[in-house]
């Protein structure tokens, strides 16, 4: 952790801020419940929640800085325990695009909307983020880059706009063009997948699609079963009728992984069908059991392999980017800030992000020499080993060992019931006054 912290030291102006970032790290890496200014505050030993909402609100420092710096120290790091390992060679680096939710109330919050929460499974009022998970094969991942998603209609409005803290500058971009931005900022830094990988909102995304081969990267993302390619014939059909028409026969199947998840591997069966580009596919995976279908489009420049089994690696490297959410907002408070404004909001992810890459960089490293677990079973009936050995430490484990080195101190605790009752009673008289005002109103009326 003292590593990736001291890296970040040039990112803030002054001492003071940057010493709170650390304690806020920290925090968010113990074992407290909640993660917001009041939480944290207590656990680093403050006295109010002032120093930790103005590090987030109003505080020199610049986060975007903050979260190239915990770019490269994840990536580098990853890097590093693959070399050390010896799975480097051979095995793929893959940029995972998806996006994630967090629950708010009220209109107050910068980016708030009712709309889809893949988090609750619903419509529901909440903020959304894109982010880039960093996913090396056999190794490890860790998110690297993210931008919010700010609907068109606080931007038009001068008013709510400046309420919400939102950039002068800040232009609607669509959950697409959040992902070029992201990904072209890794570029910058050096950061070169093998494959950008995604769900049908970025696969759908024709601007994505087209950034990706103006500049040679290769991708495989899932589209909609309505989306349109073209055959080498020129016949245009869209994904579904293109697999009733070309992969009737079952010999056009093969059941492939999509690679090893936490009960073993994931099959599927597998087909792809050509295009009238030769570096264009369409890779159809389909559910052995319920017979779903899933479509990823492909893009693979001219002079790199193109197989299909590299192509179902990739698709089957996505998931990952779904665990660094869970881990996330489990273990790191990633959707647990109490904050309102945009910029306050993205501090709050950098600094979680920061955390997560320490956790993920430790994990990775210490693989191999944490894996004590007993070899797989060869058939249904073997027995059971007597010893199952363990499996690797993960990163929620390692944020517990780190967490028991970070425990608040025990003689603030009556401090804080006393100082939460105190702002809970002035809180409670103001709203009294305000309601006394508004019943006056009523009683006007009535």
């Amino acid at each position: 952790m003292g590593e990736l912290l001291e890296e970040l030291r040039w990112c803030f102006r002054r001492i003071e801020p940057f010493v709170q970032a650390r304690k806020y790290v920290r925090a968010v890496m113990s074992e407290i419940p909640k993660r917001n200014g009041w939480t944290v505050a207590e656990h680093v030993g403050d006295r109010t929640p002032d120093k930790t909402q103005r590090l987030l609100n109003r505080a020199r420092w610049d986060e975007a800085a903050a979260m190239a710096e915990i770019r490269r120290f994840a990536v580098s790091g990853l890097e590093e325990a693959a070399r050390k390992s010896g799975r480097r060679r051979g095995k793929l680096v893959i940029g995972a695009l998806d996006e994630t939710g967090q629950q708010k109330k009220g209109e107050a919050t910068a980016g708030v909307k009712r709309q889809h929460m893949g988090c609750a499974g619903r419509v529901e009022n909440g903020i959304n983020t894109v982010h880039l998970s960093y996913v090396r094969e056999g190794t490890g991942h860790a998110l690297i880059g993210f931008r919010q998603w700010i609907p068109e209609g606080h931007l038009t409005d001068p008013v709510r706009a400046l309420r919400m803290g939102l950039p002068a500058d800040l232009t609607f971009r669509t959950k697409g063009q959040l992902a070029i931005d992201i990904c072209t900022t890794a570029t910058t830094d050096g950061i070169r997948p093998d494959f950008y990988c995604g769900d049908e909102v970025y696969g759908n995304c024709t601007e994505l699609r087209e950034h990706f081969e103006a500049d040679e990267q290769a991708y495989v993302l899932r589209v909609q079963k309505n989306f349109r390619i073209t055959l080498p014939s020129g016949t245009v059909l869209s994904c579904e009728q293109a697999t009733k028409t070309l992969l009737k026969h079952k010999r056009r199947w093969e059941i492939r992984s999509a690679g090893k998840g936490s009960k073993g591997d994931r099959w599927y069966a597998w087909a792809w069908i050509a295009t009238a580009s030769q570096r264009h596919y369409l890779l159809i995976r389909k559910h052995l059991r319920t017979g779903e279908l899933a479509f990823h489009y492909c893009f693979v420049p001219e002079g790199q392999l193109l197989t299909k089994t590299r192509l179902i690696r990739a698709a089957g490297l996505r998931w990952p980017v779904e665990e660094g959410f869970e881990f996330g907002k489990d273990s790191f408070g990633l959707d647990q800030s109490q904050a309102r404004l945009y910029t306050a909001i993205a501090r709050h992810t950098v600094l979680v992000c920061a955390a997560l890459a320490v956790c993920a960089v430790t994990a990775a490293l210490l693989r191999d020499r944490t894996n004590s677990q007993a070899s797989e079973p060869a058939h249904p009936d073997q027995p059971p080993p007597a010893d199952p050995g363990m499996i690797p430490l993960t990163i929620p484990e390692i944020k517990h060992l780190t967490a028991d080195t970070t425990r608040r101190p025990s003689e603030n605790t009556a401090h804080w019931v006393n100082w939460r009752r105190k702002h809970q009673a002035r809180s409670r008289w103001h709203h009294k006054r305000t309601r006394l005002a508004r019943d006056t109103k009523i009683t006007q009326v009535s």
